[in-house]
């Protein structure tokens, strides 16, 4: 089915977020037509002159037509053009949207909001680069067929949104979009909710689509009998499920049997947001790409979240029920393979998609201080050897949370320590509204900022390379005589801390290992003597409360100034520390008078 193009520059085009960017909003909606500014990083400027990206967003037919002899030339050069892009034909397609449950969603800033819940279908052309498609059974069309759930959210009526769509990668069929930018700061919301919460997400008119992807969590996918009667599932059809669902979001019209898509003529930029699990989906997905239909992009931004140096094993096929995707290295198995195999830093993944001819996305990348120690993150960094780090792409950004843990965990019995606090989701809608901006405007993100790293130690434990990567240097978080990490984004509560955040958790299972703790600081001098504390106590450390709060401010003003909070973020955490139980309440008021 033949999809069309993105709007071209003529229609609407709405941009609420202003965030780290000193140009105003702009709105084309009168007057003559005219051409955004199109701004190259290094790697657009690599690949400019194949026309991949910018004839698909500014139609042919907008481009002044030289006269006389050159015509020819420009014709002859454009039935190239057409030659180069039929060389690389769409390889999949949605077949089929289906709609289940249509409800009102809530009403924000941006106007009504309504959910959707269903399937999408499609179907596969059995000549993919995906492991075990050819074996796959094929329709009617000779095409191998997939189902899978899907979750909208989006404006109920037009002109509610702001022209881009946020696609979400479901981490072992939990969704993640509202937990990361719409958590509230003291009831942190845990994957699988759809609650509103803030309304961040909705407040500046995005629409979210959640698309399934994973064996036995929501995904249909392909299978085949092997030579001895097993079943076999295509586990890498989940890259082309989320491909195709995006694209046809972005694109189409309606599917094959007429059903209208409901993001039709909305949509004008698709970002990708993807956790741990799912961040390591998006690499493999870009690095195997399956982020190009034809020669348009199907992501022009990614949001990658504590996805540390990690790939993921779904390019198989397996025997179920679970996914490929489930495990990951542990202390238990630090060789599990598939994850840490390589390539491990972006600018590899970067390179390599730019020798295929392709732009890559603008990419924002975000590890914790967990992730440092159990996951591999410096990897992400130097490398399969040494201690340096590589150079970042022109299209990355990337940014450590100072104290961060992994996941964040109310409770955790099983673990010694209590878990991990920090709410990093204010830091989450600030670089979500940078990267948009980055990918709408041009506007580039804040400069990254990483913490600083020695080589890892005996205590607290981190995990060790896999056997495979002789060469590897595995780096842990430099920390303070408080034991909070150095460098990084710091957020007010580790700027002006409490206690300890983000050190190691035992025993080291595989969910012990990954929500941190923390460990508060004694309330007065007497309490740590008694307990053996070398940390300074609250009562040592603050003049009162309003010394406290004083230096919340200061640090909340200093990441509004550098683009990392919100001012709404801003004035809840001020709000938090005025009401803190940690100093003596204020004196009670004498009799009225």
């Amino acid at each position: 089915m033949a999809r069309p193009s993105r709007r071209p520059p003529s229609m609407p085009i709405r941009q609420t977020s202003t965030i780290g960017s000193s140009e105003k909003a702009f709105s084309i909606d009168d007057g003559p037509v005219k051409r955004l500014p199109v701004h190259h990083s290094r790697s657009d400027t690599a690949c400019r002159d194949h026309k991949v990206l910018e004839t698909s967003r500014y139609p042919l037919w907008r481009i002044p037509m030289p006269h006389g002899r050159s015509v020819r030339i420009v014709m002859f050069l454009l039935g190239l053009f057409g030659l180069v892009s039929t060389a690389r034909p769409a390889s999949a397609e949605v077949t089929r949207i289906e709609f289940t449950s249509k409800q009102p969603y809530g009403t924000f800033r941006a106007g009504d909001y309504v959910i959707w819940q269903g399937r999408i279908r499609g179907d596969l052309s059995p000549q993919e680069a995906i492991p075990g498609i050819d074996k796959a059974p094929r329709n009617e069309r000779g095409r191998v067929d997939y189902a899978a759930k899907i979750i909208l959210m989006m404006p109920a009526a037009p002109r509610g949104d702001n022209g881009a769509l946020l696609v979400d990668v479901p981490n072992r069929g939990q969704v993640w979009a509202e937990a990361i930018y719409n958590s509230p700061r003291d009831v942190r919301f845990l994957p699988g909710t759809l609650e509103q919460g803030t309304g961040f997400l909705q407040d500046h008119g995005f629409a979210v689509a959640e698309v399934f992807w994973e064996l036995g969590q929501g995904a249909d996918l392909p299978s085949f009998a092997d030579a001895d009667g097993k079943t076999r599932f295509v586990e890498g059809a989940g890259f082309a499920i989320v491909r195709d669902a995006a694209d046809f979001f972005a694109h189409a019209a309606s599917d094959k049997d007429g059903t209208p898509n409901p993001l039709r003529g909305a949509i004008n930029r698709v970002l990708a947001s993807g956790r741990s699990q799912d961040g390591r989906f998006l690499k493999t997905f870009l690095l195997n790409g399956f982020n190009m239909i034809g020669n348009r992009r199907v992501f022009d931004g990614m949001h990658v979240f504590v996805s540390a140096a990690g790939l993921l094993p779904i390019l198989q096929t397996g025997l179920g029920p679970m996914s490929s995707a489930e495990g990951a290295p542990t202390f238990d198995n630090p060789d599990f393979p598939g994850v840490n195999d390589g390539p491990l830093t972006i600018g590899e993944i970067t390179a390599k998609v730019e020798t295929r001819g392709e732009v890559p996305p603008r990419m924002i990348l975000v590890n914790s201080t967990t992730d440092y120690y159990s996951l591999r993150a410096s990897l992400g960094r130097t490398g399969a050897s040494g201690i340096a780090d590589q150079p970042l792409p022109a299209n990355v950004r990337m940014y450590d949370i100072a104290g961060g843990p992994h996941v964040p965990a109310p409770k955790a019995p099983a673990c010694t320590l209590a878990p991990g606090r920090l709410d990093w989701s204010p830091l989450s809608r600030a670089l979500l509204l940078h990267l948009d901006a980055w990918v709408s405007r041009g506007t580039e993100p804040p400069a990254s900022e990483l913490m600083s790293l020695e080589t890892a130690g005996g205590e607290p434990p981190a995990l060790r390379a896999p056997s495979r990567l002789s060469a590897a240097v595995i780096q842990v978080p430099k920390r303070d005589q408080d034991g909070n990490a150095l460098g990084g984004v710091r957020l007010p509560d580790v700027a002006v801390p409490t206690g300890t955040n983000g050190a190691q958790n035992q025993p080291q299972t595989f969910t012990c290992m990954l929500i941190g703790s923390f460990s508060p600081f004694a309330a007065t001098k007497a309490e740590r003597e008694r307990t053996g504390d070398a940390r300074l106590s609250i009562e040592e450390r603050y003049h009162g409360r309003d010394d406290y709060v004083n230096r919340i401010r200061i640090a909340v003003q200093d990441l509004m100034a550098r683009g990392f909070l919100l001012p709404e973020d801003a004035a809840v955490i001020v709000q938090e520390a005025a009401s803190t139980n940690l100093f003596a309440p204020a004196p009670e008021n004498a009799e009225p008078r």
